[in-house]
């Protein structure tokens, strides 16, 4: 072994890399099995060589020097002495083998390093990978592994093969995705380069080994299909960790035995950081193949299956995904065939080859289509999905090439070495449809899925908005990469050679090399559309596969043009009838429509009057054509892609009704003989009469006359048609939409009240025969009938078809009445009594009830149970009655009793009835009265009852009216008479008063006689009464027992008693009315009541004893005592009175008279009393002078040197004055007074004294200066107290109270001065503060008693407001200039201008954009502002200022770019340029509320002119008129005449060009030669142009030059200009030739007539196409406010809101009173909220205190987390660390704070993660109590995003329950499953996630113990949902505003259009367009609008003509009509 200095290697066995220049080798011993598995760590030495290094690995490994062996890398390249110092690297794994091609006997680890490459960080400016365009990403990024896949397998002979495998089957372990390709295969080092992120194939070279290296560009090949497109080194990894968090890459490179292998995850990269060990390090698994000893996770059992397959393939790749992400399962599972799709677009032309998916090619497999992509799906329990991308026929392209009919292909060189290949296809319009091909996927809204919609989109745009090229980067689709068009191949703005339709019938793609920079992700390409619409890119057509350089413009429209007249196929209208509009459609599909009588249609012609038939209807429709309608304002003969066709159905007399359709629903097929056969059978088939029989009997016969009851047998009915065949159907279509008829019978009786329908039924067609009805027999009335036999239709009913009567047959019949058989008895006449006769009659009725009469003699037999009856007679005729029928018998009361009366008449077939009767009692005959005895003894002082009876002749008793019964008593005076009335029930008890004689001491004897005066046939009766003296008690007395004697206690007599003492032994004695003392019974105790106690004993009472007397214990309060008795017969009382007597001294009592306050300092106003009083307070004469000294007086804080103690002799008193405090805490005083062994206190209350000074109150320490905002109120309200000397608060109110401040502190509200209320306070209120930024300070004073008291001088530092806006900031590029016409995006820079050449060549523009920021008062840009607020003026500076003038143009800003600025920057661009040159003022103003703007400074542009367009005259020359004579002045055509160019909007440019200007004269026609000539004979001048201009100063024609006499010529004035690199427009000018001096001056004068016609013409003309445009501007802003209008309406049904369509907006004004004051109502109502003073945000970095940030709805919920949360809850978050640094030092380090780019995110929970019980997407327990995690229930009103990266730290998964006993059930189950987090209950309960509980650490206190620090609760939804309301109705107002002066705008245009004043000038402008007509005539000049096209300029209607944009037009329309003046004219 040498030592390290020598030569040779130097060998260790530690980790690490050795000294300077020395290499750490790590080599593997794997010649046998046996060999170890770790490997050896040699140094080798910076000078070693390889006989060296393999003596120093034969000694390490204790190898003979003289065995074979090789040392090889990993890739398997032999070590040698030419290549030792190649391969041997610092840090290079070597394996020891027998030889180069031996097997691994086992795997190998091999270290590797992917740190990034410098390229992350100068290719980090790439937007964000995978930006997804409203797509899902996944697609593209397993495009990106497949790129890999074909870039691996570019090399490859065969077939190549790329599979993607989906294991989705739980039983073979966790989902994963597999991407396998039979590719080439990767060493261990190129595999290391794989992990290097952005190792990109180009920076593949050193020290890096690579496929690549050394990079060589493919050759290029069609449509550049190299699989040159694995690119960046971003990709790869980009993608595996998009799908899922961990990646396996598995490779074994061609002629190679060893597979190796390295797994990338997201967990291993956690690990290592958290290990602190090196995280872009790890090893190369190298292996050999189908090893899978290592895979040990039963995760990844599917990776065995896979790796077994190694053995069968000769070199791969795999990488196998794993942890995919739930979501991207979800959408690979559910969308398959939607993302296989999207994969066979993007590689369609390496799947198909060049020429794409063509089905009229073979499919052969070539070397052009040699790829096979393959996916498969595998799910448990469902068979595999497999899709080979070939197979797939509904991609775009393929639909795109297979619709196509020809295409145009093309090539674009680009400068540099870019090429790019194109096709354009023609998808042709087939008669009634476009076959422009729609994406299945994402149909677009174009396409109707109703055929009948078609009609009324005439001219749809069969793109749509799509733009023509797909773009393909080396064969691969660039998603997110279109090209809207070409300028060759854009639609012209005239039309061109084919329809402007045409263009949006074509497709196109475009394939790039890779010269054009794509995204690192290949969804963008950088600068494509930018190079191909450079300047310099020269396009050419390849036809037949050869590049032919031509004009493109013209030989793509001439192929467009061949496309159409070839391939399209249209519908021809002809016979042009006239404009109408439709009122059957809806308003905006009324008109215009143009009608024809014909069409021509495929080769067929159809006209009106012609037998078609349809196709798609339902039902078929056969009828005759009456029209064709065309949508649109047509005149003539036109070409059209549909219309509809107006068809009566045939025949009409069967349908008369009219049908519009399609007219493509029209059948083509079939001929109209056909049709007319059938509306001829049709017409045969028509019902035409009935045919009635009767099967079984019973016929009516007409005019029959019949007996009530007489059945009509059963009907048997066919329906016979002309041809007399029977038929249940009306004729109808062939596939059976015919309508059935039926039969309806109706049977109809006549009265005289009208007809009355008694029976109707229908019958449908039956099986036995066609129509049946059954017998009737229910035909009983009498009178005139009617039977009516109907044929009706099936659904209506109705009785007619197409105007005729259906088939009908009517029989007419009587019915009469039968004989008696029954009777009924008529009205009788109750009420019927015992012995009164009554009468009977009676009615008889055949069996149906009609009236009949009896005309036999009958004996009736009358009956009734417990009756005898008796009756006269019974007569006959009409009116038949019994007489004189009478009952007797017992009835049992005196309401009567029910009988049942039956009367029989013989003979009848119902021969009896029962008549129900109530027999009452009958008149009164005799009076019974009870008791029966005729002597009767009564008790005096006591009534008698008599029980009475008044009865009828059979003794039942009876009643009538004022049957009253008297009773009169004799014997004695003044006695009672007692009456009854027994008028309703007969019979009655007789009493009255009690019988009362006086004095009676003996028995006495009266008589009583009873009789009933109003009837004198009733006998009287008269009783004997003995009346005997009462035992009823008549006197009570009272005893007082003392000792054995009793003293009697008299009536009102008062008795002295000990106060407080008890009376005993009160007894009481009563006497009857014969002095005989009564015993008390328990009935008489009950009578007996005392006022003293309201509870009596009543054992007591039985033995004469009364309760006791309880004394009052004061003697001023006397007790009145009373007993009473009261029963029936009399009411007794005995009463006194119990006056008290003081008892001996118990007590010492003190009272305070005066006020029981004290001041601070001053004695007490007043005196204390103190008397001596028995144990009831009753006071006792105890003092005398002597007992002064004896008092004693003590008190805490009692101030002893003034106190002052008096007898007062008369009261018996000791006064007591002189009390004061010492000074101290103000409150309640104690003072104890003691003489002898009593004692006392009382209670007195301390008060402040009076006020001397100031204090704030809830203020912060006014130490340091209080940060406000400038603007923002204060934090806490300024209230200030009141204080004594002793800072006591003292309670004095009105003082005044003012704050003295400094004139630039402004303070709102600004009333300074305040009163003080009752507790000395005074509320300044929330003052707002606004001054200059810096240090300032006020002072609070008060004055009170004429004296200054000064409060504390209060400092606040004024901070700038972040949110208030002071200015705008505007950006734009100052050295841009503005081009008229243009936008604001189309800018040139300065440079460019003044380099004329490169500007005329329309070199590149550059982008300008005017970018708006609102500055705060900090200098910072203020965000989240509405867009809608920020507004640009525009107008022309003038003379009158630069303020802006009331017709300013207004633009509002652009929408937000993709790669726009942050929030708070808003852009101008695309906005219209003017189109006249000069200079404008820029003015952008942001609305800060409705009455105040904050502009801009103004920005002043230059407008210069456009491009140069044409050359003109400076000033319009008169039309020539010359001829060929000597004369030079007649020969002259013009004179100075100076041409100028102008762009597009004729302002002068060009004026640094120079070239010439040729003049040639031309004819009407271009074969004409015979030409006039310019002096010298020839036929063309020169000009030169300089400076902007040409000047000819004079123009001449040869003399005798040729020309045609009263001829029209031109002079061509042609500019040439070599700077110029496009043509501009020449000059024309008219002139009239003769060759006669007579006619040129006619001409001459015609000519000048002519002039002044078309320019007056021209006048008017602009002023209608002004109104024109204004009207059409109006219109499009009314259809816009009424679709405003209609939205915002629906928008407000959805909210339950409906406005009605007259007077809306008073309704509008009274809903949005109501809402805003219902609003306003639930805003008021009190509310949780949090009292803790939040932190005045003195910049946006500053969110608040946490306490703020959230609000909780619920109040348990909130007050449990509030808690939970306690010690955080006057935390301040701020966004960064800077910010919470500074409030650390403001507050001293006090204030805690939270900077939330301190929080470590990835430990934050996820929000959307479900509750532990869920696993697996499925409830693992049922839990109780309502569980849900604590942070769902916050709410964060603003900063959503960092509330919840807060909040989900602070709380984390906590999770709220109901209650306790839920909590811990909860807990028990998840942790079985899963780690618990923190349980809190609603209740209050605190369960930790270490599942501790208990105590008062886990118990939450009352809300109200928070002192404020709870969350605050959210606005009622209520409020928020009324608040959408009110901004809704509010627009409302303001659309329907908008509208409704929208709407007088326009009616008051449209009336003036309409005006006299118009009219008029519509009427001169006809007139002078005659003249010029005759004019014109005259001179034999070619009118106007005929003129050659190529010799004259468009007039100002024809370019009126060209397609402008619609809000350019409008703007241009209102422009103008703002400088149009109505003396234009």
């Amino acid at each position: 072994m040498a030592s390290a200095g020598d030569d040779g290697p130097s060998v260790g066995t530690g980790e690490g890399h050795g000294g300077d220049g020395c290499r750490t080798v790590y080599l593997f011993d794997r010649r046998e099995k046996e060999s170890e598995l770790g490997d050896r760590v040699m140094q080798v030495g910076e000078r070693s060589d390889y006989a060296g290094f393999r003596a120093s690995v034969c000694e390490t490994l204790g190898i003979s020097p003289e065995e074979k062996f090789v040392i090889t890398t990993t890739s398997r390249k032999e070590i040698t002495c030419d290549n030792f110092d190649e391969l041997v690297k610092d840090g290079v794994t070597l394996y020891l083998l027998q030889s180069v091609n031996q097997l691994l006997l086992t795997a190998t680890k091999e270290r590797i390093e992917f740190l990034p490459h410098y390229d992350t960080l100068v290719k980090s400016g790439m937007y964000e990978y995978y930006a997804s365009e409203g797509q899902n990403p996944l697609p593209f990024a397993l495009a990106e592994l497949i790129d890999n896949s074909l870039s691996a397998t570019s090399r490859n002979t065969g077939i190549r093969k790329i599979q993607i495998k989906l294991h989705f089957d739980e039983t073979q372990g966790k989902p994963a995705v597999a991407v396998i390709d039979n590719g080439r295969g990767m060493t261990s080092k190129q595999l290391n380069n794989w992990a290097v992120y952005r190792l990109s194939k180009f920076t593949r070279q050193g020290d890096f080994e690579s496929d690549h290296s050394g990079y060589v560009r493919p050759v290029p090949v069609p449509r550049s299909l190299n699989s040159d497109i694995s690119y960046f080194g971003v990709g790869g990894k980009q993608a595996v960790f998009f799908v899922g968090q961990s990646a396996r890459m598995i490779s074994k490179p061609a002629e190679s035995q060893d597979v190796h292998e390295l797994v990338l995850s997201k967990e291993d990269f956690e690990k290592k950081e958290k290990n602190k060990e090196s995280i872009y390090s790890g090893y190369i698994r190298n292996r050999k193949p189908s090893d899978s000893v290592h895979i040990t996770n039963d995760d990844e059992r599917f990776l065995h299956y896979l790796i077994s397959e190694e053995k069968e393939k000769d070199s791969f790749t795999a990488v196998v995904i794993t942890g995919v992400q739930s979501e991207h399962i979800q959408y690979l599972k559910n969308y398959f065939h939607l993302w296989t799709r999207q994969l066979a677009h993007i590689y369609h032309y390496y799947i198909h080859g060049p020429k794409g998916n063509e089905k009229r090619t073979s499919k052969e497999v070539g070397p052009v289509n040699n790829i096979d992509i393959e996916i498969s799906m595998f799910e448990k329990g469902k068979a595999p999905k497999i899709v080979n991308l070939r197979e797939i026929q509904d991609d775009m392209q393929t639909l795109y090439i297979n619709t196509a009919t020809d295409s145009f292909e093309f090539k674009a060189h680009v400068e540099g070495d870019g090429v790019v290949e194109g096709i354009i296809r023609y998808h042709p319009f087939l008669y009634d449809r476009e076959t422009y091909p729609d994406d299945p996927c994402f149909p677009s809204k174009l396409k109707d899925e109703d055929d009948d919609d078609d009609c009324f989109i005439v001219e749809k745009a069969a793109r749509g908005k799509r733009p023509i090229f797909e773009c393909f980067w080396n064969g691969r689709l660039i998603p997110y990469t279109s090209v809207e068009d070409f300028d060759w191949c854009t639609p012209p703005k005239k039309r061109g050679l084919a329809p402007i339709e045409c263009y949006n019938r074509i497709s196109g793609a475009l394939f790039t090399n890779d010269r054009f920079q794509v995204s690192t992700n290949k969804l963008t390409f950088m600068d494509l559309e930018l190079k191909l619409k450079d300047k310099n890119t020269l396009f050419t057509r390849i036809l037949n596969g050869q590049e032919q350089r031509m004009k493109i413009d013209r030989e793509f429209a001439l192929w467009l043009k061949d496309c159409h007249e070839k391939y399209d196929k249209q519908i021809k209208f002809t016979l042009f009838k006239g404009i109408i509009t439709r009122s059957d459609l809806p308003s905006k599909k009324q008109g215009p429509w143009a009608t024809y009588s014909a069409i021509e249609w495929d080769g067929k012609i159809y006209k009106a009057g012609q037998l078609v038939k349809t196709i798609k209807t339902l039902p078929l429709f056969y009828g005759s054509i009456e029209k064709f309608f065309l949508y649109g304002d047509h005149d003539g003969e036109v070409y059209a892609t549909g219309g509809e066709v107006q068809i009566a159905m045939e025949p009409r007399a069967l349908y008369d009704e009219i049908k519009t359709v399609p007219i493509a629903k029209l059948d083509r097929t079939v001929a109209e003989k056909v049709v007319k056969k059938y509306v001829e059978d049709e017409m045969a088939r028509l019902p035409d009469r009935l045919s009635v029989t009767w099967p079984e009997g019973d016929e009516l016969l007409p005019n029959e006359i019949r007996p009530a009851g007489t059945p009509i047998g059963a009907l048997r009915i066919e329906i016979l048609n002309k041809k007399g065949e029977a038929m249940q159907k009306l004729p109808g279509p062939s596939h059976g939409g015919s309508k059935k008829l039926l039969v309806e019978l109706k049977v109809i009786l006549h009265s005289s009240s009208g007809n009355k329908e008694i029976i109707s039924h229908i019958s449908q067609h039956g099986g036995k025969w066609p129509y049946w009805f059954k017998k009737m027999e229910n035909i009983q009335k009498l009178g005139n009938y009617t039977l009516k036999l109907q044929v009706v239709l099936n659904e209506s009913n109705a009785d007619t078809y197409a105007g005729r009567p259906l088939p009908s047959k009517v029989i007419k019949f009587s019915v009469k009445e039968g004989k008696p058989e029954k009777f009924s008895f008529g009205l009788l006449d109750p009420p019927f009594r015992v012995g009164v006769p009554f009468n009977i009659p009676l009615e008889f009725q055949d069996e149906f009830g009609h009236t009949s009469q009896l005309i036999n003699d009958i004996q009736p037999v009358l009956e009734a149970s417990g009756l005898s009856l008796q009756y006269e007679e019974i007569t006959k005729g009409p009116n038949c009655v019994i007489r004189g029928v009478t009952a007797r018998g017992p009835v049992n009361s005196c309401q009567g009793k029910n009988f049942n009366l039956k009367v029989v008449l013989p003979g009848l077939k119902e021969d009896s009835q029962i008549l129900k009767i109530r027999l009452l009692p009958g008149p009164p005959r005799q009076l019974k009265v009870k008791p029966d005895s005729e002597i009767l003894v009564i008790e005096n002082g006591t009534a008698f009852p008599f029980q009475v009876e008044v009865l009828d002749e059979s003794n039942n008793l009876t009643a009538q009216p004022k049957l009253i019964v008297h009773c009169k008593f004799l014997g004695a005076p003044n006695l009672p008479v007692y009456t009854v009335d027994c008028s309703s029930s007969g019979t009655s008890i007789l009493s009255g008063s009690a019988i009362q004689v006086q004095n009676i001491k003996k028995d006495q004897t009266l008589k009583a006689k009873i009789e009933i005066p109003s009837c004198k046939d009733v006998a009287p009766v008269e009783k004997t009464i003995k009346l005997l003296p009462s035992s009823h008690v008549a006197r009570l007395q009272i005893f007082s027992v003392e000792g054995q004697k009793a003293i009697q206690i008299k009536h009102q007599d008062e008795v002295n008693w000990i106060a407080g003492d008890i009376m005993h032994n009160l007894i009481f004695q009563m006497y009857d009315e014969g002095e005989r003392e009564i015993h008390v019974t328990s009935a008489l105790a009950e009578k007996i009541k005392v006022n003293w106690t309201p509870e009596i004993n009543k054992e007591h009472l039985l033995q004469g004893l009364l309760p006791d007397v309880q004394v009052p214990t004061s003697v001023k309060d006397m007790r009145y005592c009373q007993v009473s008795f009261q029963d029936d017969h009399v009411s007794l009382e005995s009463a006194f009175t119990v006056r008290p007597l003081p008892d001996e001294p118990k007590h010492l009592k003190c009272e305070l008279r005066g006020g029981k306050t004290v001041q601070m300092g001053q004695e007490l106003q007043g005196e204390i009393v103190i008397i001596v009083t028995d144990q009831y307070g009753n006071q006792i004469q105890a003092f005398s002078p002597t007992s002064l000294c004896a008092l004693g007086i003590a008190g805490n804080g009692l101030d002893s040197s003034q106190l002052k103690t008096t007898f007062q002799e008369n009261t018996q008193s000791i006064s007591v004055r002189g009390i004061r405090f010492i000074p101290g805490p103000p409150g309640n005083k104690d003072l104890c007074f003691t003489w002898r062994e009593f004692s006392d206190f009382i209670r007195v209350q301390l008060i402040s004294g009076p006020p001397a000074k100031l204090l704030l109150i809830d203020w912060p320490e006014l130490k340091e200066s209080i940060p406000v905002i400038n603007g923002r109120e204060l934090q806490n309200p300024l209230i200030v107290q009141l204080c004594d000397q002793w800072d006591n608060p003292a309670p004095i109110p009105q003082v005044k109270v003012n704050l003295m401040k400094p004139n630039i502190l402004k303070l709102t509200p600004s009333h300074l001065q305040h009163k003080t209320d009752e507790r000395g306070r005074a509320n300044l209120g929330v003052l707002s503060v606004y001054a200059p930024r810096g240090e300032h300070i006020m002072q609070v004073k008060a004055i009170y008693n004429k004296n200054t008291i000064e409060g504390p001088i209060i400092k606040l530092m004024i901070l700038p407001d972040p949110e208030k806006p002071i200015r705008l900031n505007v950006k734009y590029d100052k050295d841009a200039s503005f081009l008229a016409g243009g936008t604001f995006t189309e800018v040139w820079n300065q440079t460019q201008i003044i380099s004329m050449v490169c500007w005329y060549s329309k070199s590149s523009l550059n982008i300008i954009d005017f970018m708006i920021t609102v500055i705060s008062e900090d200098d910072s840009i203020i965000k989240n502002i509405n867009p809608a607020r920020i507004s640009m003026k525009l107008w022309k500076l003038s003379n009158n200022g630069n303020r802006p003038p009331a017709n300013a143009e207004i633009f509002s800003c652009t929408k937000i770019k993709d790669n726009d600025k942050e929030d708070g920057c808003f852009y101008f661009r695309d906005k219209a340029i003017p189109n006249k040159v000069g200079m404008y003022c820029i003015q952008f103003g942001f609305m800060m509320d409705k009455a105040n703007i904050l502009n801009s400074e103004q920005v002043i542009i230059d407008v210069l002119p456009n491009q140069p367009v044409k050359l003109v005259p400076k000033i319009q020359p008169a039309t020539p008129a010359v001829s060929n004579v000597h004369s030079i002045a007649n020969r002259t055509l013009v004179k100075d005449l100076r041409l100028i160019i102008t762009d597009e909007y004729n302002n002068q440019t060009g004026i640094d060009l120079v070239g010439t200007i040729i003049a040639t004269i031309k004819g009407s026609n271009e074969e004409d030669t015979d030409t006039p000539l310019f002096v010298g004979k020839v036929r063309t001048l020169e000009f030169p142009f300089v400076k902007g201009s040409a000047e000819i100063t004079s123009l001449v024609l040869a003399e005798n030059s040729p020309g045609k006499d009263s001829t029209e010529y031109f002079i061509i004035f042609e500019p040439q200009l070599p700077a110029l690199s496009r043509t501009l427009e020449s000059y024309i000018l008219p002139f009239m030739f003769s060759d006669d001096v007579k006619k040129q001056q006619q001409m001459m004068a015609f000519a000048k007539q002519k002039d002044e016609l078309s320019k007056s013409i021209g006048v008017y003309r602009s002023v209608f196409e002004t109104s024109k445009q204004l009207i059409d501007e109006m219109k499009c802003q009314v259809e816009a406010a009424k679709l405003k209008e209609a939205q915002l309406r629906n928008e407000l049904k959805t909210h339950n809101i409906d406005i009605p369509t007259t007077h809306q907006m008073p309704h509008i004004e009274a809903l949005l009173k109501r809402k805003l004051s219902e609003q306003e109502e639930l805003k008021r109502k009190p509310r949780r909220s949090c009292t803790l003073p939040n932190y005045t945000k003195g910049t946006a970095n500053v969110l608040g205190k946490i306490a703020h940030l959230a609000q909780i709805e619920d109040d348990r919920a909130a007050m449990v987390i509030s808690w939970h949360l306690a010690s955080d809850m006057d935390c301040v978050v701020t966004l960064t660390t800077d910010a919470a640094r500074c409030i650390y030092d403001e507050t001293q380090g006090r204030q805690q704070v939270l900077p939330l780019d301190s929080i470590y995110k990835k430990t934050l929970p996820d929000w959307k993660r479900p509750l532990p019980h869920y696993r697996n997407g499925k409830l693992y327990f049922k839990p109780i109590g309502d569980p849900v995690f604590a942070r769902d229930l916050l709410t964060f009103p603003d900063n959503v995003e960092h509330c919840e990266t807060v909040f989900g730290m602070l709380l984390g998964d906590t999770i709220i329950l109901d209650n306790l006993d839920a909590a811990n059930h909860y807990r028990k189950e998840v942790v079985k499953i899963s780690h618990c987090p923190t349980l809190l209950t609603r209740d209050g309960d605190r369960i930790r996630s270490n599942g501790k509980f208990g105590g008062l650490q886990n118990k939450a206190p009352p809300m109200d113990k928070l002192r404020g620090m709870v969350f605050g609760a959210p606005v009622p939804k209520q409020c928020r949902v009324l608040g959408e309301q009110i901004d809704l109705l509010q627009q409302y107002r303001s659309a329907l505003d908008k509208l409704n002066h929208l709407t007088e705008d326009l009616n008051g245009q449209l009336e003036y259009l309409q005006s006299p004043e118009m009219k008029k000038k519509k009427q001169e402008l006809d007139e002078r367009e005659k003249n010029l007509k005759l004019i014109e005539q005259k001179l034999g000049m070619t009118p106007t609008h005929k003129c050659n096209d190529s010799l004259r300029h468009p007039t100002k209607a024809e370019i009126a003509e060209c397609p402008i944009p619609p809000k350019r037009m409008r703007r241009e329309a209102t422009r103008q009509n703002r400088t149009m003046t109505k003396t234009d004219a």
